[in-house]
C-alpha cells in the first residue's frame, strides 16, 4: 500500500514536472518567435502596403468608457493611423451580447478623434486573439497588418497572425504601469499554450460569414 502511494506520487510530480517544462518551453518559442516583429512606430512608419492596424478589443466599464488598457490601445492605433502607416483602423473586440460592446466603443472614441468613419471597420466577433486573426485574414482579406495591443499581448497575437499566414508586425501601446499586470502575465502563459495548440489545428472561429474587404468602406461594419 505505500510503495503505490510513493509510485502515485512520483507519477505526479513527473507530470507536474513536464508540464512545468512544456508550460516556460512552449512560452519561451512563442516569444521568441515573435520578438522580432515588435516594432516602432517611426518603423512601422517605413512599412510599405499594411492594409490596416489592428487595435486589439478589452474590457470596456459599465458606463461604456474604454478601460485604461483599451484606451492606450486606442490612442496608439490612431497614432498610427495619423502618421500614415495604413488607410484603415480594424476595431476587433468582443460584441457578443447587446449589453456588451466594445468595438462601438473603440468606433466612437476614433471618430471622436477625428477619424472618418469610413475608415474605421468593426470586428463584431473578434471574441479572442485567434479569432481576431483569423477573421482579420479571412473575413476582412487583409495581408499585411500592424497589431496594437500591449507588449505581454502581442507575442502571442504575432505568432497566431504568423501561423494563419498574415504578414504582421506589432507595435506596443504601453503607455502607463496597468495594476494587476502580474496576474495578466500568468493568464497570459496559460494562453499562450492555448493558441499554441489552436493554431496547429485551425480551429474556426465561432463566426465566419460574408467577406468585407478592407479596401472598402467600414461603415459595411457598422450596426
Amino acid at each position: 500500500m505505500k510503495k503505490g502511494i510513493i509510485i502515485t506520487f512520483a507519477v505526479l510530480l513527473l507530470l507536474a514536472i513536464l508540464g512545468t517544462i512544456s508550460v516556460f518551453g512552449v512560452n519561451s518559442y512563442i516569444k521568441g518567435s515573435s520578438k522580432d516583429r515588435i516594432i516602432t512606430s517611426e518603423e512601422a512608419l517605413e512599412l510599405e502596403d499594411v492594409d490596416c492596424v489592428i487595435v486589439l478589443g478589452c474590457r470596456v466599464h459599465g458606463s461604456g468608457m474604454p478601460s485604461a488598457m483599451l484606451r492606450d490601445r486606442l490612442v496608439c492605433g490612431i497614432e498610427l493611423y495619423d502618421m500614415g502607416v495604413s488607410p484603415k483602423l480594424l476595431m476587433s473586440g468582443d460584441h457578443g451580447q447587446k449589453e456588451y460592446d466594445e468595438v462601438n466603443t473603440m468606433k466612437q472614441y476614433a471618430i471622436d478623434e477625428g477619424v472618418p468613419s469610413e475608415d474605421v471597420f468593426m470586428d463584431h466577433a473578434g471574441f479572442s486573439t485567434y479569432e481576431s486573426m483569423y477573421r482579420a485574414k479571412e473575413i476582412f482579406q487583409a495581408e499585411k497588418v500592424v497589431i496594437v495591443t500591449q507588449e505581454y499581448h502581442l507575442y502571442r497575437a504575432l505568432y497566431i497572425a504568423k501561423q494563419l499566414g498574415l504578414d504582421a508586425y506589432g507595435v506596443s501601446s504601453d503607455i502607463r504601469i496597468y495594476a494587476g499586470q502580474s496576474g495578466r502575465e500568468l493568464r497570459e502563459m496559460l494562453a499562450r499554450c492555448k493558441d499554441f495548440a489552436t493554431t496547429l489545428f485551425r480551429t474556426k472561429p465561432t463566426y465566419l460569414g460574408e467577406t468585407i474587404p478592407i479596401s472598402g468602406s467600414g461603415d459595411m461594419t457598422n450596426d
